[in-house]
């Protein structure tokens, strides 16, 4: 049986908001138009793209705020994923920072994971996760209890899982290290022709993203009242009202923007303010396209796409001192930054690298599987 002639069926993580995960998705969605698409919650007021999709969503779509505050039910995530019948597919392809890779295929199912991070808030960042994470003490107290029956429901889940695909080397690390699984690293893209840049940039600097713990907007906000620089921010989370209360008057908090404005803040920004340890990380991506660098924490996939001094600046610590030495170096050097080099590296990112790699690795995969059928 030819790829072309498989059944195919897609998995995802909740579908509740936007994000660099869900950018991935939706071309895995335009990769495999016909293939329904499983998920445990959907949101189609706040995802996109996704109209004409066959989706089907677990029990816990019917569950009070289950659209808008997903992560109550994150204890029911493994029953509601291994409740899916996947029974009549060839290939399933799950796309998982959480959940998603645990559905249950029948021996004869090749099941691929493109993973964007082994369940975070069950190993890694774990501590971090309950120590910051703004949520009802009642329902933290609980979580921190139960966090090792997922953690454990997580490696095993991870044994049905035929193939791993890592979003970066960090996340390969992560999957030998969590799972003790061989992964092969594809790297996100991005619709490099949908940015442009600018004429003259407008003299902020610019950080994108949801406003939740682990992105480090708390970082951001505190050496940008010490510096007094103007900084524009992009995006909504559970800690918009604190950092809002926090920020002094050179720091401007745009809430939700769309693409098309999105775009147009990235091209006229001095640079972009990536601070936080991502797996990988698209925004710095969608910056370099407009060309402009990206002043970026070093560790983690920031390192799969920022060249220090020629795309960007990186810095060691997480801290308002680093984060701040880092700018005046970018202060310093802008003008080494050209922005055609910047676009060019973008580029090499490129969604149609993205879908003819991915499409050559499982077409791969599956002429092997049905060897040993």
């Amino acid at each position: 049986m030819s790829l072309k002639q498989a059944k195919i069926a897609l998995v995802f993580d909740w579908m509740t908001n936007p994000g660099g995960a869900e950018k991935v998705n939706h071309v895995f969605h335009k990769m495999f138009p016909d293939a329904p698409i499983f998920t445990s919650v959907y949101n189609p007021k706040k995802l996109k793209g996704f109209e004409k999709a066959g989706i089907t969503t677990s029990f816990i779509q019917h569950l009070p705020f289950a659209k808008t505050k997903h992560q109550i039910y994150l204890g029911m995530m493994p029953y509601a994923y291994e409740s899916f019948d996947l029974s009549e597919f060839d290939i399933v392809i799950s796309s998982s920072h959480a959940a998603a890779k645990g559905i249950i295929t029948k021996p004869e199912t090749m099941h691929v994971c493109y993973c964007h991070t082994p369940m975070r808030y069950a190993w890694d960042n774990w501590h971090s996760y309950i120590r910051e994470y703004k949520m009802n003490p009642i329902i933290k107290s609980i979580g921190k209890k139960r966090i090792h029956k997922l953690r454990m429901w997580d490696r095993l889940s991870a044994d049905r899982v035929d193939h791993f695909i890592a979003n970066s080397n960090t996340t390969k690390r992560r999957i030998e290290k969590y799972y003790s699984r061989p992964a092969t690293v594809h790297y996100p893209m991005i619709k490099s022709s949908q940015f442009k840049e600018a004429k003259k940039t407008k003299g902020y600097f610019l950080a994108v993203g949801r406003l939740i713990p682990y992105k480090k907007f708390d970082l951001i906000i505190e050496t940008f009242n010490q510096i007094g620089l103007p900084l524009k921010v992009a995006g909504t989370g559970n800690m918009e009202y604190e950092l809002r209360s926090k920020a002094k008057g050179n720091i401007e908090f745009l809430g939700y923007v769309d693409d098309k404005k999105l775009r147009e803040l990235y091209s006229e920004a001095e640079a972009l303010i990536f601070p936080q340890l991502e797996d990988f990380g698209i925004t710095p991506l969608e910056s370099m396209a407009s060309g402009r660098p990206v002043i970026a924490y070093g560790k983690g996939g920031a390192l799969d796409t920022i060249i220090d001094g020629k795309t960007g600046i990186l810095f060691k610590e997480q801290t308002p001192m680093h984060l701040k030495a880092a700018i005046e170096k970018y202060q310093k050097t802008k003008k080494d930054f050209k922005p055609q080099e910047l676009i060019k590296h973008a580029e090499s990112f490129d969604k149609k690298n993205f879908e003819k790699k991915f499409l050559s690795y499982l077409k791969d995969k599956w002429e092997k599987w049905q060897t040993n059928l």
